[in-house]
């Protein structure tokens, strides 16, 4: 092991302590010592920091054995299995290994089990310092210590405990506010941007979509029924800081419909202190529809109708520019990572919709309901969203959900999903009488 003496705490977020209070020797780990060493913190000398303290500090000793044992060998030796608790069939990531010794026992046994509980955040993921000690103090308690803020669904990840610790360990955050999230063939935890708590850029109740979508799939989330998993992700303006449209089957990103406001005075301030050579380089030739301009008085020029919303210009220019003020949503459909056919971005399936009222956020709930009901009733096993639609066409996915062909749909940038740009106008005159009609 590598040398135990404090890291300089203004370098390193983690140290180890002076006093080993864990009763079991260190093991050699050489391999992973390696990634000590270096002006950054290391997840190996956190880990050897949990493995020094008195609970649970065994079982991060043999877990740095298994770990080597898997860098020597480049191999993974964690299996899963069923771990779950009371009324719940998810939320539980189990890990048992699978390094056994000639006599049939585990090499490394007090790591044997190395389960994972995941725990829904709050919207917005606001936290306050009372709820954070709260929480890691229950862990301190029934698991390793080690905790990450957040997975890739947007759980709180507790990592690292017992079969026998895991309902303890959830009766009690249980009793304080908390309940799991979602693991396997189920929703997912849903995420969202802090928005217009912190961020001007808010167009839309992100907190209340949020909570929302949670409390009307709560039972799906926690009794896992579908062919695969299914993630909603909420951001409140088009920067998409929950990253949805890559990372979520069902995205909700707030959007404006009308123009653009700007403060020409602010924008002549702006060119005053940056330069017009700064704000041509910076601002206008990184507009990717080429809609802005810069006029000889210094005022700025926007082509909303060519605005795709990139926010690009807003976000260098804070103050001469901002969203417009008819606000709604955009949502898009079948974003995920690599799977079947790859990763995927989603498609727009609603272009704009208002949520000013309950019967607009009742609407978004029914259009939930009907997406993954025909899903799950048509996708095959393993099958995500985006994949289903990529099988069974975008036209079939939409008549079997009720949602009526939009021109406005695209899958990528300026492009539509449904009719080809040299028959816009007629395209969009068609869809103007259906609206009409």
């Amino acid at each position: 092991m590598a040398e135990q003496t404090p890291k300089n705490p203004e370098v390193h977020s983690t140290y180890l302590p002076k006093e080993k209070k864990s009763t079991k020797p260190f093991h050699k780990t050489p391999m992973i010592d390696t990634l000590e060493p270096g002006p950054w913190p290391s997840f190996v000398t956190g880990l050897k920091r949990l493995a020094m303290e008195e609970k649970h500090g065994n079982m991060m000793v043999d877990l740095l054995g298994q770990l080597e044992h898997s860098y020597n060998t480049r191999l993974g030796y964690w299996k899963g299995g069923t771990v779950s608790v009371l009324g719940y069939g998810g939320g539980i990531i189990p890990r048992f290994t699978e390094l056994m010794g000639d006599d049939g026992k585990a090499m490394f046994p007090e790591s044997k089990e190395f389960h994972t509980v995941r725990v829904q955040p709050p919207a917005g993921n606001h936290y306050s310092t009372d709820m954070l000690r709260q929480l890691s103090n229950s862990w301190n308690k029934y698991g390793s210590g080690l905790i990450a803020f957040h997975g890739q669904t947007g759980n709180i990840m507790f990592i690292g405990t017992t079969t026998d610790e895991v309902q303890p360990f959830f009766d009690e955050i249980n009793s304080y506010g908390w309940d799991l999230g979602g693991a396997g063939p189920c929703v997912r935890t849903g995420m969202s941007c802090v928005g217009a708590a912190r961020c001007e850029q808010s167009c839309a109740n992100e907190q209340k979509i949020h909570r929302l979508l949670v409390n009307n799939f709560l039972d799906d989330m926690h009794r896992p029924a579908l062919p695969y998993k299914f993630k909603f992700k909420v951001s409140g303006c088009p920067n998409d800081c929950m990253n949805s449209i890559q990372r979520s089957d069902f995205a909700v990103i707030g959007t404006w419909r009308d123009d653009m406001k700007v403060d020409q005075e602010e924008v002549k301030k702006f060119v005053a202190a940056k330069g017009r050579k700064y704000v041509v380089d910076s601002v206008i030739n990184m507009c990717p529809t080429s809609a802005l301009s810069l006029n000889d008085d210094d005022t700025l020029d926007v082509d909303n109708r060519n605005c795709v919303r990139c926010m690009h210009c807003i976000n260098v220019m804070t103050r001469a520019l901002s969203v417009g003020d008819d606000k709604g949503v955009t949502i898009l459909l079948g974003g995920k990572r690599t799977l079947k056919i790859g990763d995927t971005m989603g498609t727009v399936l609603i272009p704009f919709k208002k949520l000013e009222t309950e019967e607009d956020y009742e609407s978004l709930v029914e259009l939930t309901e009907e997406i993954i009901d025909f899903w799950a009733e048509n996708a095959l096993e393993h099958e995500r969203v985006g994949e289903t639609i990529d099988r069974i066409g975008l036209v079939n996915f939409l008549e079997g959900i009720d949602v009526d062909v939009d021109p406005n749909m695209i899958s990528e940038s300026r492009q539509s999903s449904y009719v080809r740009m040299d028959t816009w106008d007629e395209e969009a005159e068609k869809w103007k009488a259906r609206q009409a009609g």
